[in-house]
């Protein structure tokens, strides 16, 4: 794996990145459209539960509360203890200019811990709301402009991580795996001074716009289960 696939990957799993040229685009992607919603949806609710606790080690998932994704948004499935929060993402957590952003096979096992599950994951059951009342992606990321600017998405709080180590993620046709890592969200960040993007550096930067949020990622180099992960390579 190179790292411009996995930076590639990394800025995927992010939810929350730019509306940049969508017009132009979208017909030269290979899905120009949103897809009928089944093929968005988890059949089996159980395998869906599974596959989000899937993204951090059980010691954390096992007491975490998981959403699945229904007709109308993410609902509420098992009412967890820890404060963490376990969903599975889809593609339209990319950035709005991704040519996989309606990608129907995509799935994104994310698990929040306490202060990103009260100030991350309500800008990604914001979107998911958007997409699923047939808005488009401008219309998306205008709404969640406005919704900031209102003060109605709170600020990211200190602290705000998650785990996103699940090796059955699918964040991509280019790749079946996502890098096993974990994302800070810190506002801006000094890529130099975390020596982001260099050789053998396992960091790597990312910044959302417009939605207010920046960080870092970091990869672990094992999955959620215990077993080796691939780090990035040259």
């Amino acid at each position: 794996m190179n790292r411009t696939t996995v930076k590639a990957i990394a800025v995927a799993a992010v939810t929350l990145i730019a509306v940049l040229g969508v017009a132009g685009q979208e017909a030269k992607a290979p899905y120009p459209k949103m897809a009928p919603l089944d093929q968005y949806l988890m059949a089996d609710r159980n395998a869906e539960i599974a596959l989000a606790r899937s993204a951090a080690p059980a010691s954390i998932s096992r007491d975490a509360t998981v959403a699945v994704l229904g007709p109308h948004g993410y609902e509420t499935a098992v009412e967890g203890k820890n404060g963490f929060v376990c969903i599975v993402e889809r593609a339209w957590m990319n950035r709005f200019d991704h040519p996989e952003y309606w990608n129907p096979k995509n799935r994104s096992p994310v698990c929040f811990n306490p202060p990103a599950a009260r100030s991350v994951l309500p800008i990604t059951y914001l979107r998911t709301k958007l997409v699923l009342a047939g808005k488009s992606k401008a219309e998306v990321s205008d709404s969640v402009n406005a919704a900031f600017a209102k003060k109605e998405l709170p600020a990211v709080e200190p602290g705000a991580m998650c785990y996103m180590m699940s090796k059955y993620a699918y964040l991509t046709d280019d790749d079946g795996h996502n890098l096993a890592h974990l994302m800070f969200y810190t506002g801006t960040v000094d890529g130099a001074a975390l020596g982001a993007g260099l050789p053998g550096s396992p960091v790597i930067v990312f910044k959302a716009d417009p939605e207010s949020v920046g960080g870092f990622l970091v990869g672990t180099g094992m999955w959620s289960d215990g077993t080796p992960a691939p780090l990035m390579s040259e």
